[in-house]
């Protein structure tokens, strides 16, 4: 595990707890001391030497943007995307980026959609039927970024034409649609074939560094209780020119489609919470209400879910359309720490481990970095740790990360390099089937505004 090592914070705290769940922070640098520059008498005159002219006022240069380390470089994947809203642009960014990704196709059945994902991928070819991207010999890789009710048609496809396939999670809006796409990336599988769920905690480090404190038992003997927010507000409402494609733009609207937010969004602190606590949550109540934009919609835009475990453990899950407050952040608490991740406006996730009291201190505490988390103190962790101290930082004072290296971007890297290695990932067809029942369980406890239980039957492939 990699801690960071520093002797004293220049951070101050900005955010305060807003309630059980509201708690936010953000970092903010030390200002600098203005110096003087004194000038000693003169010993052979015996009086001080002239003033020096005062220095010409400059325009200072532009900063340059820092230097990131370039990943070493790996063997080209060629690949299609479909889907090219606003989460296929992010996938499109996000293999631009990673360099050793060949975009030969970008499909989408809106034309209009293909000027802006061309924009980013200039040399691939643009269409309409997806059917022509899979037909492809040459594309090996096929990511969907479709709206959730349509991946199973294309995934299913592209599987049995031996195509590798990353799907967006939720895999499916059914369990029937999300069992058949895992019985297909199943069968696949025998022949080589890598499926890999877009559940971007499972491959985002940030997330697999806590994943080690959590493990060892630093927090305690025992995961206690989780918790996760996400507020934002925005309508999730979009215009279009016609009504038949505003339609197809607000499916995450209509409850006939939609997973909702607790789907849609929240199948990703769901399901690191069953990470973390290493099973599968036996049951879900759900709450849901319209707060704020009552527009027609069907879907609620404040939601809570609690998932409850076999032993005892509860992990509770508010998000809301309608105030932005506190941001995005998970939780997990034991009986002598708590890590928080938390992401900011960057969307690089930063965490932290708040010690009790009465914890046993561990030797390294003395050298760790610490900030203000609310009203409490809490130790930096930093995933990268290693590689900033080989390039001669203190992690703990050098966290501008590659803003561009987003969950996405772990997650596509992580795909490709399963597809390298003939391998499935660890967001595989089974973690993503799984983690998809629970988000449509917990979306239909917050319909019903009651208790589901989720069964072994939910879960079996």
């Amino acid at each position: 595990m990699e801690i960071v090592m520093s002797e004293e914070s220049n951070v101050s705290r900005r955010e305060m707890f807003g309630g059980a769940l509201a708690l936010g922070l953000l970092v903010g640098g030390a200002s600098a001391a203005n110096a003087v520059e004194l000038i000693p008498e003169s010993h052979e005159q015996g009086k001080k030497p002239a003033a020096k002219p005062a220095a010409k006022a400059s325009t200072p240069a532009p900063s340059a943007p820092p230097a990131y380390p370039a990943d070493p470089p790996k063997t080209t994947v060629s690949c299609a995307v479909i889907g090219l809203g606003e989460q296929g642009r992010e996938v499109l960014k996000a293999l631009d980026y990673l360099g050793n990704a060949d975009i030969k196709h970008i499909i989408d059945v809106y034309e209009p959609s293909h000027r802006r994902a061309g924009e980013i991928a200039p040399k691939a070819a643009t269409g309409t039927d997806y059917k022509a991207a899979i037909a492809d010999l040459s594309v090996k890789t096929i990511f969907v970024a479709t709206p959730t009710h349509l991946h199973r048609e294309i995934v299913v496809a592209a599987l049995e034409a031996g195509k590798h396939v990353f799907c967006e999670a939720p895999i499916a809006n059914t369990i029937e649609d999300a069992r058949a796409i895992a019985q297909a990336a199943k069968k696949a599988a025998e022949k080589g074939i890598v499926f890999h769920t877009g559940l971007q905690e499972r491959t985002n480090p940030q997330h697999h560094h806590v994943w080690k404190f959590v493990t060892t038992g630093v927090l305690g003997p025992n995961l206690t209780t989780c918790k996760s927010q996400w507020n934002k507000k925005t309508s999730w409402r979009k215009t279009a020119p016609n009504g038949a494609r505003e339609a197809a733009l607000n499916w995450r609207l209509s409850k006939s489609v939609s997973l909702g937010l607790v789907g849609e969004i929240g199948i990703h602190p769901l399901d690191t919470a069953a990470w973390f606590v290493k099973s599968d949550p036996i049951a879900v109540t759900g709450f849901g209400s319209l707060t704020n934009w009552k527009d027609g919609r069907e879907v609620a835009d404040s939601v809570t879910a609690v998932l409850e475990f076999a032993n005892g453990v509860r992990m509770v899950f508010d998000a809301t359309l309608s105030n932005s407050f506190a941001g995005n952040y998970e939780q997990f608490q034991g009986s002598d720490a708590a890590i928080m991740l938390k992401d900011p406006i960057d969307k690089n996730t930063r965490a932290w481990m708040i010690k009790e009291a009465d914890a046993t201190a561990l030797g390294w505490e003395v050298y760790a970095y610490r900030e203000a988390v609310g009203d409490d103190t809490g130790i930096a962790l930093v995933a990268d740790a290693s590689k900033l101290l080989k390039r001669g930082l203190e992690p703990g004072k050098n966290r501008n990360v590659d803003p561009k290296k987003t969950p996405v971007y772990y997650a596509c890297d992580a795909f490709l390099d399963g597809v390298r290695a003939g391998k499935q990932t660890e967001s595989d067809a089974v973690v993503g089937f799984r983690a998809t029942v629970v988000a449509i369980r917990a979306n239909e406890a917050v319909l019903n505004g009651g208790r589901i239980n989720i069964t072994k039957e939910d879960l079996t492939i």
